[in-house]
Order: C-alpha cells, then sequence, then structure tokens
C-alpha cells in the first residue's frame, strides 16, 4: 500500500500494548511490596499504568512506610521482572501482524516504553528487533510519560512529524503524552478503560488495526 506523504510512523508502547505483561508486573509489584511488609492488588497497580520506575518504587514506599533505600527496591523490580521477560515475552493478539504489515509496506516502527533499557532488550529478541527502527526506553529520556519527551524523541530520531505519526497506546498516561507531542493516537485499553477524545481512537484489540486502518487516520 502506498500512503504516500501522510503516514510516516507508527510509534508502540510496550506494557500492555504490544505485551501481555500487566500481570507480570503485578505479580512482580506484589512480591516486592510484601517484602517491604505492606499489601498490595490490582487497584494500586493501576494508579502507575503507564507511569516509571520511579514513581513505583516512591509510590511503595509511601505505601508501606518501609525505611528501604530507594534504589533496592528499584533493583528488586527490574530483577524479578527481567526474569520474568528472560523467560518468556507474551505477545498481545495481533502484535506480530500489524508489525509485519508496517514492516513490508516500508513504514518505520518506533517502541516508546516507560520501563528501562534492561527490559526492553528480551521483548526485541522475542519479537524481532528488525521490526522496530527506533526504541526509546524511560531511562534514556529526561522526563518520562506522560510527558512528551519520549515520543518526541521518537519522532526526531524518524525524522517524522509528530502530526504523521499514529501512537498506540494502553494507559491515560501514555496517550496523554503521545497527544502533548501532536501524534494521532490509538488507544487499546488493558487495566483501565479509555474514553474517546478527539483525534483518539478507541479500539479492543491490534487485531483490529492495519495499516490501511492508521493511514486513514493520519489522511
Amino acid at each position: 500500500m502506498d500512503t504516500g506523504d501522510r503516514l510516516r510512523a507508527v510509534l508502540f508502547d510496550m506494557d500492555g500494548l504490544l505485551i501481555d505483561s500487566e500481570r507480570l508486573w503485578l505479580e512482580v509489584e506484589e512480591e516486592v511490596v510484601t517484602w517491604l511488609g505492606g499489601t498490595w492488588g490490582p487497584e494500586h497497580q493501576q494508579r502507575l499504568l503507564g507511569g516509571s520506575l520511579d514513581k513505583a518504587v516512591r509510590y511503595m514506599l509511601d505505601l508501606t512506610g518501609a525505611d528501604v533505600p530507594p534504589a533496592e527496591v528499584r533493583r528488586r523490580m527490574l530483577e524479578g521482572m527481567a526474569e520474568r521477560l528472560d523467560a518468556c515475552v507474551p505477545l498481545m493478539p495481533g502484535a506480530k501482524e500489524l508489525l509485519a504489515e508496517l514492516r513490508d509496506a516500508g513504514v518505520p516502527a518506533a517502541l516508546v516504553s516507560s520501563s528501562h533499557r534492561r527490559l526492553i532488550e528480551p521483548v526485541l529478541d522475542a519479537v524481532g528487533r528488525e521490526h522496530f527502527a527506533v526504541t526509546v526506553a524511560g531511562d534514556e529520556v529526561t522526563r518520562t510519560k506522560p510527558d512528551p519527551e519520549p515520543y518526541l524523541t521518537a519522532a526526531a530520531r524518524l525524522g517524522a512529524e509528530p502530526r504523521r505519526c499514529v501512537v498506540l497506546e494502553d494507559s491515560p498516561s501514555g496517550l496523554a503524552a503521545a497527544e502533548a507531542a501532536g501524534c494521532v493516537t490509538v488507544a487499546v485499553p488493558s487495566l483501565v478503560p479509555v474514553p474517546p477524545a478527539p483525534g483518539r481512537t478507541v479500539v479492543s484489540s491490534l487485531r483490529e488495526l492495519d495499516l490501511s486502518r492508521l493511514a486513514a487516520l493520519v489522511a
């Protein structure tokens, strides 16, 4: 398909959008908070959806009142998640098919995540590095989502105007970042509902998306 000068790139979030990792994060968070002496549930995870690791660490320490260095909490979170992703990367339905279609059509894709580089690497190995022209990790930017910096960084590296990029996100925080960057957005909600908004398309699965539909959103 010829997309002309309209759609320049598709930018993918990772956790909860490209991979079914939120249940893995919940396991890790429960383990760490139990170690800190507190209790954790889905209602706590939802407060952190799409946010940075540092935000999660601060929240856990405030919640439990534990006198533990933030660096140690961060280390346990990263190690627990890395161990799970090294063992298995659960892709979301439709992810591989959409990435393959974009690659075959010559439309660049980027992976833009709040997760640290250590957690992105096993995902790239599982999905296929050849699918992504650019990757941006949460520990490689000054300000993470909901700030627009991650998406502005990806668009700049691709040499694409943000308004000609479509961002696929599952969380309100990530959508706020993409919309502040001036990108077209598609929400694929995972843990929390996402309401429609001007310039935002909401679908239930990546299986509902293909290159033709994404290009039409930018045209």
